[in-house]
């Protein structure tokens, strides 16, 4: 597939939008819309080795998506690999760029690619699913600008590693057969 370019201003310092789109924790509180049963694979959600799993609410296609976030060049570039699918076969990337703008505005462009793994997946790409990912996208960037704007009156949704109870974790290097709390 070809890549999907999307882009939006946000008046916020560029330190500030980077480190919420590199918290994969806060994710849902604005991709939830296309992105559902979204848990993150380790309790450190921030920085290079984050991991997260979710479904994607393609029409027509769902599956599931790990991503991984593999590059964060502070405060300008995070590059994420994707893959998923039938068997896990799907491979993509996503690379969020941040620059500073006029006005002390960040421009932030996301850009999507993603290969399609089996025939039946590239298949069902070549019926509408970049016009799809572009609104996803756009309404995700929307979303972002709100929150750093208009500063939202609750607090924002947060994911959750799977099954994880931080009072029953190993703390500070214990080893994990002892269980402290």
């Amino acid at each position: 597939m070809l890549p999907v370019t999307v882009h939006a201003f946000i008046s916020a310092p560029r330190e500030e939008v980077f480190d919420f789109i590199a918290d994969y924790g806060a994710r849902p509180a604005w991709c939830d819309h296309f992105m559902s049963d979204y848990r993150l694979a380790h309790p450190d959600a921030r920085g290079e080795g984050a991991g997260a799993r979710y479904l994607l609410d393609a029409p027509g296609w769902k599956h599931y998506v790990e991503a991984t976030l593999v590059k964060a060049e502070r405060p300008r570039l995070i590059v994420e690999d994707l893959h998923g699918g039938r068997n896990g076969k799907t491979r993509g990337e996503i690379a969020w760029e941040l620059s500073r703008d006029t006005g002390g505005q960040t421009r932030v462009e996301v850009t999507f690619a993603i290969e399609p793994g089996t025939p039946r997946e590239r298949f069902k790409e070549m019926f509408g699913s970049r016009r799809w990912t572009r609104r996803q996208l756009k309404t995700a960037l929307e979303r972002l600008r709100v929150i750093f704007e208009e500063q939202p009156d609750g607090p924002l949704a947060r994911a959750s590693v799977a099954g994880y109870e931080p009072l029953r974790a190993p703390r500070f290097g214990a080893s994990s057969r002892i269980v402290r709390g």
